[in-house]
């Protein structure tokens, strides 16, 4: 977090301060033809899904993305069949782009197959 000036943020409840899990962003390399660019992503504790957590804590930090980190555009990726993340990609405002095999993912594995979204800063002004 130090070497570029943002990473990923702990997530608590706030009624109980319970650690839920990390909401922010990092800086995609891997070989394609969108990197490097900036990733914004999620992982909260199954007890935390359908909540309403990943969509409220990723609209916020991508409002600090633009405002504050001076981002102009932001990426987001999973799996194919992670429905719930691209429904949270889909409610902070951002676009399918289009569908590509993660070349950190193994060739036979289900996680192969992956969706590509976008965001400009152009959409929350």
């Amino acid at each position: 977090m130090r070497a570029c000036g943002f990473g990923l943020y702990a997530v608590e409840e706030k009624a109980n301060k319970e650690f839920i899990g990390f909401i922010g962003f990092h800086k995609a390399t891997f070989e394609a033809d969108f990197t490097p660019c900036i990733e914004i992503g999620w992982r909260l504790k199954k007890e935390a899904w359908g909540k309403g957590y990943a969509t409220e804590g990723a609209a916020a930090c991508l409002e600090y993305g633009f405002t504050e980190l001076g981002f102009s555009d932001v990426y987001s990726f999973t799996a194919v069949v992670n429905q719930p993340s691209k429904n949270v990609m889909r409610k902070i405002g951002m676009e399918f782009i289009k569908t590509f095999d993660h070349p950190k993912v193994q060739v036979n594995s289900p996680l192969k197959r992956h969706v590509l979204f976008h965001i400009n800063k152009n959409v929350l002004e």
